[in-house]
């Protein structure tokens, strides 16, 4: 697998890009998902970027296919996760992710997987849920 530097645009794009095809579709629904909820744009990572993060996400997880099956495991799912170190970048992802999984009214077991890890690694982090919680507070 590619390695992009913590908190990139790549590295933000490329958990947004495994959100989307993690469970073998890619759904026209997530792909507009993706463009209109303006998340690229936070990230500061433009179409065609985001589009060459999902060929390339693409393209290193066919290179470790067994047997034609492509399997993405936890480790890699947690690396990609642990490219992505700032807080609110985090949440927003995390947010962002949920809408992709929900695009197409399904939520896959392998989509399940991924939200489940980020909702784990993430929000085991003491600044993650403090920030919850703080915003909470202000919001209600």
């Amino acid at each position: 697998m590619r390695s992009y530097p913590k908190n990139s645009p790549r590295a933000a794009g490329r958990l947004l890009a495994l959100t989307m095809i993690v469970d073998g579709n890619v759904a026209l629904s997530e792909l507009k998902a993706v463009y209109r909820s303006r998340i690229l744009e936070h990230i500061a990572l433009d179409d065609d970027d985001f589009d060459a993060v999902l060929h390339e996400l693409c393209n290193d997880l066919l290179a470790t296919a067994h047997h034609g099956t492509v399997q993405v495991d936890t480790a890699t799912i947690d690396a990609f996760l642990d490219d992505v170190e700032a807080p609110e970048l985090r949440r927003n992802l995390l947010a962002a992710m949920w809408r992709l999984a929900d695009a197409d009214g399904w939520l896959a077991d392998a989509e399940a997987v991924v939200l489940n890890r980020a909702a784990i690694r993430w929000g085991a982090e003491s600044g993650f849920v403090t920030a919850r919680i703080l915003n909470k507070k202000v919001l209600s």
